[in-house]
């Protein structure tokens, strides 16, 4: 009886990712778009004003950035973002925990929060564990933010206080 009403009503994880699957559909439909842009960087600053200008919801341009993203990576690192990192994604942005197993692009699907909510113009963090992978990782994942944009830098435990101020 049990399996008859979770077939009919969903678990609450079922839910959650039939509605992750609807956002990703939206970014899927906004590939070709970004494939055929010459500038990225330029797309960055047409989504930072629509933010600015009109205070719309960061959710409301998470499509657009988040296949303005995959766009740049695919570009500048022969990566592409497949659709489970996309709601890997989704999830973060929301403070949601996506759990990943090793090998599976943590570090990558990291990219796509990260740039949606720097566009702003407020610094966001990444954490990491330690200085090697926070290096790594920033220097890794470096060209997808340059090709969009946008600057990294690393912040490092025995860090000159002024250094860490503008990383």
């Amino acid at each position: 009886m049990s399996n008859f009403f979770r077939k009919i009503f969903k678990s609450k994880n079922d839910r959650e990712l039939q509605r992750l699957s609807k956002v990703v559909v939206q970014i899927n439909s906004l590939e070709k778009f970004y494939e055929d842009s010459n500038d990225l960087a330029a797309e960055t600053l047409k989504l930072r004003s629509k933010i600015i200008r009109s205070e719309r919801e960061l959710d409301s341009i998470l499509p657009e950035a988040f296949a303005l993203v995959r766009e740049a990576s695919k570009r500048s690192k022969g990566m592409r973002h497949f659709d489970e990192q996309m709601v890997g994604g989704i999830a973060l942005h929301e403070g949601k925990i996506s759990e990943m197993r090793t090998g599976e692009g943590k570090t990558l699907v990291a990219t796509l929060p990260a740039y949606l909510n720097a566009l702003p113009g407020n610094g966001v963090h990444v954490v990491t564990v330690n200085d090697y992978l926070a290096r790594r990782d920033a220097n890794w994942m470096a060209p997808i933010y340059e090709i969009l944009g946008m600057s990294v830098g690393v912040i490092q435990s025995m860090q000159d206080p002024a250094e860490k101020r503008s990383a």
